[in-house]
């Protein structure tokens, strides 16, 4: 009888379920279900609006992924419960809530229903960057070295940022909240009735150190008085490495899903930390780019190194036994739709058009900065940047200046790490856009000047998080047999074009120049242009 591991995979807009052959890795069935309520950024369901540059989620749309999805998988595939070896689910981050000590989100409650701070905040809130400036001053002053692991800096996108902003701006929530918790834990709760942290997002969103722990209650009590016992009260000291048994499938949602109860459930992971081992990639070297609506930089090494712009460095964060390095820029894909709309171009007209554009032949650069900056600056206060345009500048020509963009952007991280000695040898890419755009991978190889590899599974997220759940459950003793049986290899590249390379060098150049000027102390003007529109928009 084949084996099947299932697949969870949680994005921004929607939640995908794979249907997972364990024999080969090849994907038997797999569904797609779009959160009803989507990632609200301007009012919630009732109408109460929201702040500039909130992002939140309803998290009874994550329920309806299992309830929807994963019948729908087993309905396409012809497949039996007993069929189904495991369940593995990995998550965007950080994507967190408060609920109840009984796990019940704060926003079910008709009390806290129009209170925003009730419901998920989304990896991309933005309006907490008040606060991860707040935790780097007091950091910074304490020198407890907590942030080290994150190069100094904390991002708005992450938990304790979100943590104090509800604790400064809705003390109400924070009080009535039993647990503030990452989606990724919470989904694992509602799937077996135990509260299981993951080491991964711990450690790379939640100021959680392997063999120490979070930061002290002095730190917490520095930042905000009510916080000194967040961790005793609110968290929970108990983590779980990667590939670990959660627990088993609930009668309640063995019921919901079509499965069987006991079903081996792994602990959770963050989304762009499960493809690595979808991609075939297990050991150092190989820098992977899950590549979406942002962009994600993941990479192995045999130690750690403090890498100057690297947003976290974490043992057993990306895969037991080595090192994890995590870099990203904030918006690639969605960069790119904030075109599609604003020009009223679809993607094949716009591709059509930019593709014929030689490199240079624009006169344009860009800063991708239009969602802030992840690496190296890790600033959320930087907006975009277009120069060089004139009145016979075209449409075409501003988007294929954003591809290019981007791809400065994850240049700019290849930098980095070469420049702290960490070797990168090759790049694998996966994700929507590998799929949807050649000419996106195309400019990335010649900007980077190197061979960029496609999986044979670009929806390597979901077959990470299968891989999660085989491990998990003993189907394979590690997560390297895992991705040998698995992962399925290499199915395309693309190479990179010598003479294109030189003159993206040379725009490369000029983009350095901006990147630092902007974002390196050489002018405030974003930010003050930042402060004026929220201050007019109140």
């Amino acid at each position: 009888m084949e084996q099947f591991a299932i697949g969870l995979d949680y994005g921004t807009e929607s939640g995908r379920v794979m249907l997972v052959r364990l024999s080969d890795g090849t994907e038997a069935a797999w569904s797609v279900v779009p959160y009803a309520n989507g990632a609200m950024d301007e009012r919630l369901p009732d109408g109460t609006p929201l702040g500039h540059e909130w992002a939140v989620q309803d998290p009874d749309d994550y329920i309806r992924v299992l309830r929807e999805g994963i019948p729908e998988v087993l309905r396409q595939a012809g497949a039996a419960p007993e069929q189904v070896a495991a369940i593995g689910v990995d998550f965007t981050a950080c994507t967190m809530l408060p609920a109840l000590a009984d796990s019940t989100p704060l926003c079910r409650l008709p009390a806290f229903r129009s209170n925003p701070h009730a419901w998920v905040k989304l990896w991309k809130h933005h309006a907490a960057q008040p606060q991860a400036v707040k935790i780097e001053e007091t950091e910074a002053r304490s020198r407890t070295g907590i942030l080290r692991m994150y190069n100094g800096k904390y991002s708005s996108e992450w938990f304790f940022s979100k943590v104090l902003q509800i604790v400064e701006e809705a003390p109400e929530i924070y009080a009535a909240s039993g647990r503030l918790i990452e989606a990724a834990d919470w989904i694992v709760w509602q799937l077996t009735g135990e509260e299981r942290r993951n080491e991964c997002c711990a450690g790379y969103k939640d100021m959680w150190v392997k063999g120490s722990g979070y930061a002290s209650r002095e730190f917490f009590r520095a930042l905000h008085p009510a916080m000194e016992h967040v961790v005793a009260e609110k968290l929970s000291v108990e983590m779980y490495p990667l590939g670990t048994r959660a627990g088993g499938l609930t009668a309640e949602m063995a019921a919901v899903t079509g499965l069987n109860v006991g079903t081996p459930v792994a602990v959770g992971v963050i989304d762009a930390h499960a493809a690595v081992p979808a991609c075939g990639v297990t050991e150092p070297g190989a820098l992977v780019m899950i590549m979406g609506t942002s962009l994600c930089h993941m990479l192995l090494g045999r130690s750690q190194q403090f890498i100057n712009g690297v947003a976290g460095v974490v043992e057993d964060g990306i895969l037991p036994g080595s090192w994890g390095y995590e870099a990203g820029q904030a918006a690639v894909g969605d960069l790119y739709a904030w075109f599609f709309r604003t020009f009223g171009m679809d993607a094949d007209e716009a591709t059509a058009k930019a593709g014929i554009l030689r490199p240079g032949e624009t006169g344009l650069v860009a800063l991708d900065w239009w969602n802030g900056n992840r690496s190296v600056l890790m600033n959320a206060d930087l907006t975009g940047l277009l120069i060089g345009a004139t009145l016979a500048t075209r449409p075409e020509e501003i988007y294929r200046a954003l591809i290019e963009s981007t791809a400065f952007g994850t240049y700019t991280v290849i930098q980095a790490f070469e420049n702290a000695g960490v070797e990168i040898t090759r790049l694998v890419a996966c994700g929507g856009l590998p799929l949807k755009s050649p000419l996106v991978m195309q400019i990335f190889a010649d900007v980077t000047n190197r061979e960029i590899l496609l999986p044979r599974s670009l929806q390597a997220s979901g077959l990470g998080a299968a891989m999660h759940g085989a491990v998990a459950a003993g189907v394979f003793p590690d997560f390297t047999a895992a991705a040998a049986q698995m992962s399925g290899g290499f199915v395309r590249s693309f190479r990179p074009d010598p003479v294109a390379h030189g003159v993206y060098e040379e725009l490369f150049a000029e983009y350095t120049a901006l990147h630092d000027h902007f974002g390196r102390g050489g002018s405030a003007a974003m930010s003050r242009l930042k402060a004026i529109r929220q201050r007019v928009a109140k």
